[in-house]
């Protein structure tokens, strides 16, 4: 009997988890079992690695095989194990160096010829390695760019079976990731192309300034969906740290273009509104995929027509507006994905939506029933609310906003004030600050404070929509340069979410 040992990942959600795969080449005819709860496409492995081994002029064992692969209880899925099973049986047959191999994590699918092909969720499993301790890692030539972008161990890329197994032998060596060199992004639509509209401007900077959520309503053309998709360039550029998190995600769905394979600016998504309820929040069968907010972490997720989504759909988005996160629950395991993006909600007054609201046609039960969809929980979670109004002619000829950059700088100065204040809390924006923070450890003076007061003895908010309300007021202050909000700068955030206090 002998037996032979290697290495790979498990990727569920955007989390990995090293694989021990273990070969036992015993008596009995010849066969493969795979043991260790593989789904379909790793069970269909036994003949994807017998017809590479043999293609790649290599000699697979006349005689039982037994691979096993742990934590046993954990759900195998995907092709991503197949070249660490073969080098598990080479490593029982003695035709491998063993020393190497035990150092390596091995990724990768193999074609019946014995080629490299890449895999979904290379960067995760990267990071697993790294964040488990292990000295190197060897991946698909194709899977290198990405692979590269971690730090801190060695990163090889092999086109195929032979080559792998030629570097396991210390016959040959794998090429190393190349020096990044990315593609020009495309220029962002700017924001001085938006005409008019200078209180929704205002609010998109707000927005951006603290990473609050924001609904535009008004008639078509006046210009809602152009500000939401000016808002990512407002955006100031992503860290190190959460490039990683957002390229991961895109690398778990299977997005990341192979020519610029590090998301370094925020993305913005926007689904159309006959998205389900799977497509929004992740879902699918076996290890569910990233959806639409997750895909959206770290940027912006546009919702044009809001009222025409399904009830459902939008109430769904409850617990990741809340908790930054999305936990889907599926047979093969319960899938974790950040989601901490601004949510950006756009809508027309009533379903007839006329350029003039005098010429509307609907009754009044029918205007409530349209915008009834946004149930107030939902709208609760929603921190700035604005009402559009069509242009004047003056505007239109006369009047030329802000540009990008400018707009940028402030909201980039804004966000690192914010940034210094919470840095000792682990807080990065003003919308991720919990309401008991704001209430007693960072808690306003009292004139300030009586507003917001005055709002909750009347019931026109809630408590949550206090502490936003709150979160909105450091954000007017970081944005005016002051140490700590005022009557004036809370009075301004109940202001975004009814007239009445304004």
């Amino acid at each position: 009997m002998a037996l032979g040992r290697a290495h790979s990942v498990a990727v569920t959600g955007v989390d990995g988890q090293l694989v021990e795969i273990e070969a036992d080449i015993g008596r009995g005819l010849p066969a493969v079992h795979l043991v260790g709860l593989p789904d379909t496409a790793l069970s269909e492995a036994r003949d994807r690695i017998r017809a590479a081994v043999a293609n790649s002029g290599e000699e697979w064992p006349d005689s039982k095989v037994i691979l096993a692969l742990s934590p046993a209880t954990l759900p195998k899925v995907g092709s991503v194990y197949d070249l660490a099973l073969v080098a598990a049986v080479l490593d029982a047959a003695k035709q491998v160096k063993r020393q190497r191999l035990r150092e390596t994590v091995l990724l990768g699918e193999l074609a019946l010829d014995g080629r490299l092909r890449s895999v979904r969720g290379i960067l995760p499993a990267v990071l697993a390695a790294k964040n488990a301790g292990w000295a190197t890692v060897v991946v698909p030539v194709q899977s290198l760019p990405e692979a590269g972008l971690v730090g801190g161990v060695e990163v090889l890329g092999a086109h195929d079976l032979r080559a792998a197994i030629a570097w396991l032998r210390e016959e040959r060596e794998l090429e190393y990731p190349e020096p990044a060199q990315w593609v020009a992004q495309p220029v962002r639509a700017d924001l001085s192309e938006v005409v008019g509209q200078t209180e929704a401007r205002w609010a998109i900077e707000v927005a951006a300034a603290g990473a609050h959520h924001l609904m535009l309503t008004g008639p078509p053309g006046v210009g809602k969906t152009m500000l939401a998709q000016r808002l990512p360039g407002v955006l100031p550029p992503l860290t190190e740290s959460e490039s990683l998190e957002v390229t991961a995600i895109h690398s778990v769905a299977g997005l990341l273009p192979p020519e610029r394979p590090l998301i370094d600016v925020p993305p913005f998504i926007a689904p159309h509104h006959t998205a389900s309820v799977s497509a929004l929040v992740g879902g699918g069968s076996g290890v569910a995929k990233p959806g639409a907010v997750s895909r959206a972490h770290r940027g912006v997720l546009f919702l044009d027509e809001c009222a025409e989504i399904g009830t459902k759909v939008l109430e769904a988005l409850r617990t990741p507006l809340e908790d930054g996160e999305v936990r889907i629950a599926r047979r093969d395991g319960v899938a974790r994905y950040p989601a901490r993006f601004q949510l950006i909600l756009a809508a027309n007054p009533c379903p007839c939506a006329p350029p003039r609201e005098a010429d509307c046609v609907c009754a009044p039960t029918a205007r409530r029933r349209y915008l009834g969809k946004l149930s107030g929980p939902l709208m609760d979670r929603v921190d700035l609310r604005v009402r559009m109004q069509a242009v004047a002619t003056g505007a239109f000829i006369d009047d030329v906003g802000e540009s990008t950059e400018d707009v940028r700088q402030r909201v980039t100065e804004a966000r690192a004030a914010a940034g210094e204040r919470w840095s000792d809390y682990g807080w990065r924006t003003n919308a991720e600050v919990p309401g008991p923070a704001l209430r007693q450890k960072f808690r306003l003076a009292r004139p300030a404070l009586a507003p917001v007061e005055r709002a909750l003895r009347k019931g026109l908010i809630t408590a949550r929509g206090a502490d936003r309300a709150l979160r909105v007021a450091w954000t007017v202050s970081d944005l005016a340069g002051l140490g700590m909000p005022g009557p004036e700068q809370v009075v301004t955030a109940l202001g975004f979410r009814d007239r009445s206090f304004q």
